[in-house]
Parts: structure tokens; C-alpha cells; sequence
């Protein structure tokens, strides 16, 4: 589905009247295909602290060109910064030391990256300085324009060796409409990373479920994860059992057709997984509904529906997966949220609420799993606009407003909500726990 506002833009007519009316200028954005390097291009280390000198290494395992000093011609696609040695507020003008100089040096479409050290795990000024990273990422995602993301990852002292997939997405257009994001390695983890064979197949040899597979985002996440490797499991209600199979086929998946609200449902799930598969690796919660109305003229079936599908499902279904072991070690459970859960939305107080449960779903098992020592992990996304069947049915004045409300002026895809998932999944981000990323091209308001 094209962005028609997009296609004007770059028309002769269409850029005369955004430079001269100062209209929205949303850049094609590069994505990932199978095959290519994760970066084309260099990208540029600089600071200090504990993970400087690792980085050209950790970069190169990725197949990822580094240096140190900047090109004398041409330009960089990629930005690194280690801010973990930074201890005090005088210390962030380091900040503008190493990215001033270079900010008109950069490609289209690239990528910054920020690393710190999670604020709650230090105190006094350090943690002053620290904090203040978040400041400084966010509003320069707002500010460098031309498809260009920004990003802070927060590493806990001792998973530095742990950080190698997150810079492999963050670095790469698989994050294409990720941009201000946190994101925490290590900070609520006991397991040791877990290094795989190959990083363009991470999920090679593992079982990964996905529900609501038969199309849009869900279909989208079946498809990256079995690009990745992984065998997938499709779930579906019976209605959609003709378009499940028939991509379940194309992906040599298996399949399951059943409501997930069904009193049954997490018993089937777990049996199904367990004496076919002998359990599962990959566990995304995308199925989801909206039935929207204002509060005021609210009835429970809208409400019901929604927190059943929803929330209360994919709380069944991961508690009956835990309690009967059916998620291997090393495992990884994945909800899907929504940018309506972090800044609300009118007519959305069931969706909503919904959507921020999943986020509590995160809060509320992260420790727990960290706990238990047998490495699974447990993160959510949380989309903003993205363009699916769905949207292209919100009238067409509403639909504007929300793909333009951010960084980059433009409607996410399917696809960034898959890729970020992906991430998660790969067992080599087995210190992302917890984490809440928001694929929403960075909203101006609420994000």
C-alpha cells in the first residue's frame, strides 16, 4: 500500500511546494533484504568507557565496517558512542565533541547509536550524566531528518559481550522506523549471552509460535522469523484457516486453528507444541483486536472482547507454556502492544488499556523470568501507524494526521514491527529483558 502524500513529495510539483510551504518531507526509508550486509557502509566509533575497544570486534562479527577516525571523503553511515565513561554533567560535552563535527558527514537513512550505563544501576553524578543521555538521543532522533534514526542502549556492567544483535538492528535498516528508543541489556538478566552460528539465521533448528499469523503484522512476523530460521507454528481463528494453511505452506510451517479466548485454548497450545515440537523457542502474542467507542457509549461485549483477546489470552496461554515447561531455556516471549497504551487515544479506552496490560505483562514477568536462571526472556513492541488494511479504512484526514505525527512523516510497515521482533527473538539477545520498544517512526506526541 503506498504513502500518496510520499509519492507527491517527490514529484517536481510536490517538492517545490514543501520547501516553499515548509510541508512535511518524508524520506523513502531503506529496509532490510535477505542477503544484503547489515550496513552498507562505515560506521564511525568514538568515546569512552567500557566498551570502546570492543566495538570495531564485536562490529566486525557482524560483518560491519568501523573506524575511528573520520573518512576525509565521503560519507558514514552509522554513528557509535560509548558515553558509559561519562560521570558527571561537565563530561556530556563529549557529546557534542564527537557528533557536531560529524552530524554533515552522515549518509541517508543512518543510523546513531548511544551507549550507556542503565541510570538505576549507579548513583551520585554518574547517574546524573547518565540519565541525561536520554534527553540528548531523543531530541536529536527529532532533529537529523533524511531517514536517520537515533537510538540510547543502556549495558549493564558485565554484558558488554551481550550487545552484539542489538547493534547488528540498531545499526541496520531493520530498524528503519525505530527511532528515540531505550533499550536495556543486561539490567534485569542472570544469563550469560548466548552466542549462534550464524548471524544472518540466528533462528535456525528453533520452534517459534505466532498467533494471529493469517495476515497483516502477524503474517509479516511469520515470514521474518522463518527468513531467520525458525520453523513457525501459526495460530488463527477457524475463519482464517484457509489463509493460515496456505502460508503456513509456503513457509513448510505447522498450524493450529482455535480461539485463543477459547476456555481451552492454552491446554491445546501447550499439547500441540509440546508433543509435536517438544516444546517452543519463540513465543509472539500478536493476535489482537480493536472495538472502539468512547467510554460513554461503551458496552461490555466491545469491552470484554477487546481485554480478551488481547490481555487475558496471552496471560493464559504464557502461564500455561511456563508451568508446563514447554518454552525451552534460552527461550523468548513477545508481546505485542501499541502506542495507544503509552499516550491513550480517543475512543480507545478498551484497546488502551489493553495494550498498557501488555506492558505490565512485560514489568511483571521480567524479574520473575530472570530469576528462574533458565535464560528466557520476556520484551514487547509497541507499533505506532502502521499502514495494514486496517488503517486504510481510518478516513482519510485522520489517516494523514496520524502517519505525519513523528520523525520521520510517514506510516510504518508490517515488516518493522516483524524485524523488531525478530531482534528479540534472536537467542544471542538473551540479555534483552524487559524492554518496551516503540516502532512508531518516533511520535512527536506521547513517544
Amino acid at each position: 500500500m503506498s504513502d500518496k502524500y510520499q509519492d507527491f513529495s517527490r514529484s517536481p510539483i510536490g517538492k517545490f511546494l514543501v520547501k516553499n510551504l515548509g510541508l512535511p518531507s518524508p524520506m523513502k526509508l531503506e529496509r532490510y533484504t535477505e542477503g544484503a550486509p547489515l550496513v552498507d557502509g562505515t560506521v564511525l566509533v568514538g568515546g569512552t568507557g567500557r566498551l570502546v575497544e570492543s566495538l570495531p570486534g564485536l562490529l566486525d562479527t557482524l560483518g560491519i565496517t568501523s573506524a575511528t577516525v573520520k573518512p576525509e571523503e565521503g560519507k558514514v553511515k552509522g554513528l557509535v558512542f560509548d558515553a558509559t565513561g561519562l560521570t558527571s554533567s561537565a563530561e556530556l560535552a563529549a557529546l557534542r565533541e564527537f557528533f557536531t563535527p560529524v552530524m554533515r558527514s552522515l549518509a541517508p537513512c543512518a543510523r546513531v547509536v548511544v551507549l550507556g550505563t542503565p541510570p538505576e544501576l549507579v548513583s551520585g553524578s554518574e547517574k546524573v550524566a547518565q540519565r541525561a543521555l536520554e534527553g540528548f538521543t531523543r531530541s536529536l532522533g527529532k532533529e537529523i531528518g533524511r531517514g536517520s534514526t537515533v537510538q540510547l542502549a543502556y549495558v549493564a556492567e558485565g554484558a558488554e559481550a551481550g550487545v552484539t544483535s542489538t547493534l547488528g538492528f540498531l545499526l541496520s535498516p531493520k530498524s528503519a522506523y525505530v527511532s528515540g528508543q531505550v533499550v536495556r541489556i543486561g539490567a534485569q538478566s542472570t544469563k550469560a549471552d548466548v552466542p549462534v552460528a550464524d548471524v544472518f539465521r540466528p533462528l535456525e533448528g528453533k520452534i517459534a509460535l505466532v498467533t494471529g499469523a493469517s495476515r497483516g503484522i502477524g503474517e509479516e512476523v511469520a515470514r521474518v522469523l522463518a527468513r531467520d530460521g525458525a520453523t513457525i507454528v501459526g495460530v488463527d481463528v477457524p475463519q482464517a484457516a484457509s489463509e493460515l494453511q496456505s502460508l503456513m505452506k509456503e513457509l513448510d510451517g505447522d498450524w493450529l486453528t482455535l480461539d485463543i479466548t477459547g476456555k481451552d485454548a492454552p491446554q491445546r497450545i501447550a499439547h500441540h507444541l509440546k508433543e509435536k515440537h517438544g516444546g517452543v523457542d519463540v513465543v509472539v502474542h500478536n493476535a489482537g483486536i480493536t472495538r472502539d467507542k468512547k467510554l460513554a457509549n461503551m458496552d461490555d461485549a466491545r469491552w470484554d472482547s477487546v481485554m480478551a483477546v488481547n490481555l487475558t489470552a496471552p496471560e493464559l496461554i504464557t502461564r500455561e507454556l511456563l508451568d508446563r515447561g514447554v518454552v525451552n531455556d534460552n527461550g523468548s516471549i513477545i508481546g505485542v502492544a501499541s502506542i495507544a497504551g503509552i499516550a491513550g487515544n480517543v475512543g480507545q479506552t478498551n484497546y488502551a488499556a489493553s495494550k498498557a496490560g501488555v506492558i505490565g505483562f512485560v514489568d511483571s514477568l521480567a524479574d520473575d523470568l530472570a530469576s528462574a536462571g533458565k535464560g528466557i526472556t520476556i520484551n514487547a513492541v509497541a507499533p505506532g501507524f502502521i499502514i495494514t488494511a486496517m488503517t486504510a479504512a481510518v478516513p482519510f484526514a485522520t489517516r494523514e494526521v496520524g502517519q505525519r505525527l513523528n520523525a520521520m512523516s510517514q506510516g510504518g510497515l508490517p515488516v518493522d514491527v516483524a524485524e523488531t521482533i525478530a531482534w528479540y527473538a534472536n537467542p544471542a539477545s538473551s540479555l534483552v529483558n524487559g524492554n518496551v520498544v516503540r516502532v512508531c517512526g518516533q511520535m512527536m506526541l506521547g513517544a
